[in-house]
Formats: C-alpha cells, structure tokens, sequence
C-alpha cells in the first residue's frame, strides 16, 4: 500500500511538472512561428491597419523598415505608390516658395531620396529608376516647360535633392542608365535640340527649360568636380562643338533683367564679374580634367572661341573678364592660339582690355603684363614681334578715342560711366608703361 500510494504521488507530481512546463513550450513554439513569417508580428494585421501605421512613420524611420525583409520592403513600396501618400508627401512640397521653408523641403526631399533608395535596394536599376520617377509622375514641374510657376518654381532643385541621395555611390554605367533614363522621360534631348538650332533668344522659354532642368536635376547638387564633370559632359557630348558652345551659354552664361538668356547683353553691355562666375567656372572644370577619353582641352578651348563670336562678337571687355577668371593657362592658351593664326588685330584688342580689366577690377598688372611678354615670345621672327608691338600701341589709342568719344557725345549709361572708363583705360597705360620698364631693367640687371 505504502509502495502504491509513493507511486500515486510521483505520478501527481510529475503532472504537474508537465502542465507548469507546457505554457513555456507553446510560447517558444508561436516565437519560431513569428520569426519565419516574412512580416514577423505583423503577419495577422489587416493591410488597411498596417498602411495606418506606415502613415504614422518618418521617411527615415520607413527606410530603415523597409529593409527588414524583402516583403516589407514591398509592401512599403506598395504603399508609396498611393496617389494619398503622393499628395501629402510629395505635391504639398513642391511649390514651397517662402525662404522659410526652404531648408526643409530640401531636407524632406533629402529624406524621400534615402526612402526610395533602402526599400528598392533589391530591384534592378531600370527597375529602380522606373519605381522612383513613378513617385513624381503627377508632378508638371518634371516635363519641360509645363509648370505653372515656371520659371521660378524650385521642383526641379527638390527633384534633384532625390536624385542626387538615390543614385549616391552608383558606378558610371549605372549613372549613363539614369542619363538616358531621364532623355527618354523628360524629352531633355528633343528639347535641347530645338533650343541649340534655333536663333538664339528667339526661343528663350525652351532656353530656360534646359538651364532650369539641367542645373537643377543633374549639376547644382553634386559636390566634388568629377561628379559635375560627368553630368556635364553627359549633356554637352553629344553635340557638335557649335551646338555645345550655345548650349554652354545657355547652361551658365548672365541673365538679362527679364530673366532671359543674356545673348544681347554681353554683345552690348558690360557684364560684371558677378555674371561671368559661373560661365568660367564650367569652362575650368572642363578644361583640367585632361585624363578623360574622348574629352581634350583642345576642344574646350574650341567651344570657348565658339561661344563668344555667338550670335555675334562679344563686348571685348567681356571677353577679357571671361579670360581673366578663367585663368592664366586658358587665357594664354586662346591668346597663343591666335597669334598663331596671325589675328593680330584682335590678340592686341584682347591684351588692352586684359590691361584694363586689371585695373578695373583690381588685380596685379604685372599678370597682365606678363600675360603681354608670354604671347610676344611665341612670335619668333624679330619682324613679327615689332608689327605685334606696333599692333599694340596702335590698338591702345584706338580704344583711348573710342572712350573719349563716348565721354563727348555722352551715352544712355551717363557720361560719367563713360569718363570713368577712360581715366581706368589712361590709368592702365600708365601702369603697363611703368610694370614693362620695371620688369626690363630687372631683366638687364640680371645680365649684367
């Protein structure tokens, strides 16, 4: 009895070691269950409840969810695409006009660009592209020249924001994919083509298009030079060199006071330093960026020889301010380049008002003079040198009557403008006079 009644109570006992253990079982069981679910705790969630809580979601904290499964990231996809999502996330931002929310719509679209760029990270790059533009597709800023703000709507400056944070890192095959993407798209292609054929001025909103969408979408946002290089390059080379010395203008040359390409304005007006900036700046990238296939100097110098005889000859003051900030190896090089060629009027023009542009806008005339000493030595008959001298001083008196002529009959500038720029022109003289003859009598002192 004794045996049977031990045997009873162990029997009891191990029961109800068994009943404490099995709620432990089942919750290691549904544990298992849950983490080979794609969705993981959100598997039995209605989709209408789990679309409320991606509502709820920054970008940021969705891009970081999105790449917790493959599924996730699909239905995160899927839930972008709503045209309820768009509207708030996307239409609402694009004409954000006060200064105020400037910064934050550039972030926010920061933020858009790191969402798509995490929750499409599995797909193919056409397929990423084609997902990402989806996003914008009912957007007018985005097709040349149908925006109702145009052309001081800033959509094309957010669009590139996007852009620029979803395509960070890609390799250049990847980055010529998004090129010819956005040709196919945006009819960037058919569109510069009609502005580059045209005469210009006369098509000047479809000029604005191209400046607008080019510098917005694909130059204004990158950071380090090749990068701007290779977009660059990607529009103007597959132009011949008369359509890319327009197109270069129309990219980075002045505006006028109506907004419009300056084509008028650096043929008849002075252009500041100010206007000439970002022209130059292009003009440099492209120029020493020598290890490029297919991209030589040579050819930059040719669109810059180009660009300012377009439609006609450029103000020549404008043409040494342009010489000027781009450089002492591009300006010696155009100058070189002609003498050469036996231009000789127009090397002693340019060399004047190189002279007085220094003066004017305060740089060292010893550059200027120097500059004159360097494009006399690639003249190598005694002969040539003497007619480039005469050539010079010839060229110093006919601009010298040019300005006082102006100062006597007055001009729509007013005449003390006028005045002005013969006292700098005589100024000048007098400064080249002076710098030549220190820079000789050193010369001499060194020989003897």
């Amino acid at each position: 009895m004794a045996s049977e009644s031990s045997r009873s109570t162990s029997t009891r006992s191990s029961r109800r070691v068994r009943s404490r253990r099995r709620p432990r079982s089942l919750r290691t069981v549904k544990t298992r269950t849950q983490r080979s679910s794609p969705h993981g705790f959100f598997e039995k969630l209605p989709a209408e409840v789990f679309d409320f809580i991606l509502d709820h979601l920054s970008a940021v904290d969705a891009s970081v969810f999105s790449m917790a499964s493959k599924t996730i990231s699909g239905c995160i996809m899927r839930h972008v695409s709503a045209s309820a999502w768009r509207n708030q996330m996307i239409l609402q931002w694009f004409h954000c006009t006060s200064p105020e929310a400037e910064g934050s719509a550039l972030d926010h679209f920061r933020r858009l660009g790191l969402l798509c760029k995490r929750c499409t990270l599995l797909l193919p790059t056409k397929d990423r592209l084609r997902f990402s533009y989806s996003m914008f597709s009912q957007v007018p800023c985005l097709a040349m020249d149908r925006c109702s703000a145009f052309p001081f709507c800033r959509g094309l400056v957010y669009y590139g924001v996007f852009l620029n944070t979803l395509i960070a890192g890609w390799d250049e095959l990847e980055c010529h994919r998004v090129f010819d993407f956005l040709c196919e798209n945006t009819d960037l292609q058919r569109t510069i083509e009609a502005a580059v054929t045209c005469r210009p001025g006369a098509c000047h909103r479809l000029e604005l298009a191209v400046r607008l969408f080019c510098r917005g979408v694909l130059l204004n946002q990158w950071q380090r030079g090749r990068d701007s290089f290779f977009w660059l390059t990607c529009i103007l080379r597959p132009w011949p060199i008369v359509s890319q010395a327009r197109l270069l203008f129309i990219l980075f040359g002045p505006l006028q006071s109506d907004g419009e390409i300056g084509w008028q304005r650096v043929r008849d007006h002075v252009v500041g330093q100010g206007g000439l900036w970002d022209l130059a700046k292009a003009i440099v990238l492209l120029h020493d960026r020598k290890e490029t296939k297919g991209w030589r100097p040579d050819t930059v110098l040719s669109i810059m020889d180009e660009m300012m005889i377009t439609p006609l000859p450029w103000h020549s003051e404008n043409m040494a301010r342009l010489l000027i900030l781009c450089g002492k190896s591009i300006c010696y090089n155009i100058l070189a380049s002609k003498a050469i060629n036996g231009r000789l009027s127009e090397i002693s023009r340019l060399l004047i008002f190189l002279i007085l542009v220094s003066e004017k806008d305060g740089y060292c005339m010893k550059w200027a003079v120097k500059m004159t000493q360097q494009v006399c030595q690639v003249f190598s008959v005694a002969s040539e040198k003497w007619s480039f001298i005469q050539n010079m001083e010839n060229m110093f008196s006919e601009v010298t009557m040019e300005h006082y002529e102006l100062v006597m009959a007055g001009n729509h500038n007013g005449e003390m403008d006028s005045l002005q720029h013969l006292c700098c022109l005589l100024n000048a003289k007098a400064q080249r006079s002076h710098k030549a003859l220190q820079s000789s009598v050193t010369e001499v002192a060194q020989l003897l």
